[in-house]
């Protein structure tokens, strides 16, 4: 592999560099599908390389596309931002480390470049939009750039809990995540007669102790429980008719996801029938358990005993946290796919609103990067 060796030394050059881009993407967070100016940064790093860019007259987003033909190996990162309150002040901010993602991201193919490399077939790389809102990847798939993608790799930082500066995992085993959003109408009354009417709290808690009584497989790790609850109003001698919530349900595989969901509706339909109440109830956003290619994953280990060493390798944690990467490869079963998971000192925890990591990892995120993407590249060509 000389063409990641020597890929290795110009990653050395360039971690002034790469700190630079951090600062800047850092700097400058862009909510879900308003990434507008951060779109924009990228289309100009993108095209100053000579990658042919698309973008969307419907979306924020962009797709790169470096070299022709077959194979199709893709790379992608999500690039916006959460919207939380730091200090006080409520605003866009990079707590769940999107910011280094686009990093590793965008200086893997300026590595890339800079070191001569030469795809033998397509990079395709993905800036996708809205993982926050669990449908940025749904819309890539929509528009049809991924149909020609072989392998697909990501990225994501680690908890310190999970993996520690200098070390990484070979894919991410992420669950299956689902929110329920429901409205209960029942019959407001005097409090002091409440054989009247029907009280919406009472009928949210019944449904709550259902939901306490759902048990699955124990062997797949499943939760669910009511998140929000809204009822009642200023004067507190009348029954409240009206009450809205909502619930997260959570499973580690999709078929388990849709077995909870299945008992968490019939919860709730049996309740509405014991209180003779009416519960409309939608689906929020849901996002897929991870379904990681077992070939992709092997290129991705192989890369981080290259680039770490065989000590610094760990197991693919298994995590009750979602991602909608994962979408590309159940909406498209063909793609090889998996993420690097990357160990960071990441603490106190991802989405806490003063999150820092070890910003040294991101040079080692892109050496990895680097080199599954031309081990890749060697092996299918060899194939082919």
């Amino acid at each position: 592999m000389s063409a990641a060796f020597s890929f290795k030394q110009t990653i050395r050059t360039r971690e002034q560099r790469i700190a630079e881009t951090f600062s800047h993407l850092h700097a400058n967070p862009e909510i879900s599908w308003k990434e507008v100016q951060t779109t924009r940064y990228l289309v100009e790093r993108m095209q100053a390389l000579g990658l042919h860019v698309t973008t969307f007259d419907d979306c924020t987003g962009l797709v790169a596309e470096w070299g022709e033909g077959k194979p199709v190996v893709g790379l992608r990162t999500d690039i916006d931002a959460l919207w939380q309150e730091v200090d006080g002040e409520w605003r866009a901010n990079h707590s769940c480390g999107h910011d280094a993602h686009m990093t590793m991201i965008v200086e893997t193919v300026e590595a890339l470049v800079a070191s001569g490399y030469q795809p033998p077939g397509t990079l395709k790389v993905l800036f996708q939009p809205a993982e926050e809102k669990g449908t940025g990847a749904l819309k890539l798939v929509e528009k049809g750039v991924v149909d020609d993608v072989d392998y697909l790799y990501g990225v994501h930082l680690r908890p310190i809990q999970e993996m520690v500066q200098g070390t990484a995992g070979p894919a991410i085993y992420n669950g299956a995540a689902m929110f329920l959003y429901g409205e209960i109408t029942g019959v407001s009354a005097h409090g002091a007669r409440p054989h009247l009417g029907i009280n919406a709290i009472e009928v949210a808690g019944a449904i709550i102790s259902g939901i306490g009584q759902v048990h699955i497989d124990p062997m797949v790790p499943a939760t669910a429980k009511m998140t929000m609850l809204q009822a009642g109003g200023e004067s507190y001698n009348i029954i409240p008719d009206k009450a809205r919530f909502a619930i997260d349900l959570r499973a580690q595989t999709n078929q388990a996801m849709d077995e909870l969901e299945m008992r968490i509706r019939q919860v709730i339909e049996g309740v509405a029938t014991s209180f003779q109440a009416q519960i409309e109830v939608q689906q929020g956003s849901r996002m897929v358990a991870a379904e990681v290619n077992d070939q992709a994953k092997k290129w991705m280990e192989l890369a981080i005993v290259d680039a770490l060493g065989e000590e610094n390798l760990r197991e693919a944690p298994v995590s009750p946290g979602a991602e909608d990467f994962h979408y590309y490869t159940v909406e498209r079963p063909h793609i090889k796919a998996t993420m690097l998971a990357l160990g960071c000192d990441l603490k106190p925890g991802l989405h806490h609103p003063h999150m820092q990591f070890e910003h040294s990892a991101l040079a080692k995120g892109v050496e990895i990067l680097g080199r599954v993407i031309v081990r890749t590249f060697e092996n299918e060509s060899d194939r082919a």
